[in-house]
């Protein structure tokens, strides 16, 4: 069993940078993949970047150069920093981690850009 809790969501400018968390109950050493995912109300969530346990990084096109998913095994912790947001990315952001066949997601944290 796994817990996940998201937290720095927030308002922010357009232009603005925010850093999400992602923070697991026990080592996140023991997952295959972490990743960030988003749903904007009226749309269909969406993966927004994530990394595997060697450290191979994949990201949505929409925020490739924007933004960046890294982790710390020892505050077991992912991270999403977001840089140069806009307000399409606004939506929820969800931290997601799969253990084999498992998947646990976070509960949510709200991202909002507007001016």
């Amino acid at each position: 069993q796994a817990q996940l809790v998201e937290s720095g969501g927030g308002l922010v400018q357009p232009g603005g940078s925010l850093r999400l968390s992602c923070e697991a109950s026990g080592s996140i050493s023991r997952f295959n993949t972490m990743g960030w995912y988003r749903q904007a109300p009226g749309k269909q969530r969406e993966l927004v970047a994530s990394v595997t346990s060697g450290g191979s990084t994949t990201y949505v096109d929409s925020v490739k150069g924007r933004f960046t998913i890294s982790t710390d095994n020892r505050k077991n912790t992912a991270y999403l920093q977001m840089n140069s947001l806009a307000p399409e990315d606004t939506a929820v952001y969800y931290c997601n981690a799969r253990w084999g066949l498992i998947i646990y997601w976070g509960q949510g944290t709200q991202v909002t850009v507007s001016s």
